[in-house]
């Protein structure tokens, strides 16, 4: 899967999951601040992101420092990298 695929995959899986606009998912977005999600939201998006590349998110530490949404995409770029996809 190419960064551009990552990036795309969950860009649309967030605004299906939470019914986002697709254009207030850029990079700088925050999870709180821009789009609206809270702490409810953000265990659901762990669980959805789980299933939609199937691998293990939430007992990583690196999850605690994602603060936007270019912090996840390239936290599951390094994932896949890490994994040697």
């Amino acid at each position: 899967m190419t960064d551009k695929e990552i990036v795309d995959l969950v860009n649309k899986t967030l605004a299906e999951e939470f019914e986002l606009d697709p254009a207030s998912l850029r990079p700088e977005a925050g999870f709180a601040e821009d789009l609206g999600l809270d702490s409810l939201d953000t265990v659901d998006m762990i669980i959805v992101l789980e299933q939609a590349f199937r691998m293990k998110i939430r007992d990583n530490e690196a999850i605690r420092g994602i603060r936007t949404l270019g912090d996840l995409h390239a936290f599951l770029i390094e994932a896949r990298d890490a994994r040697g996809a």
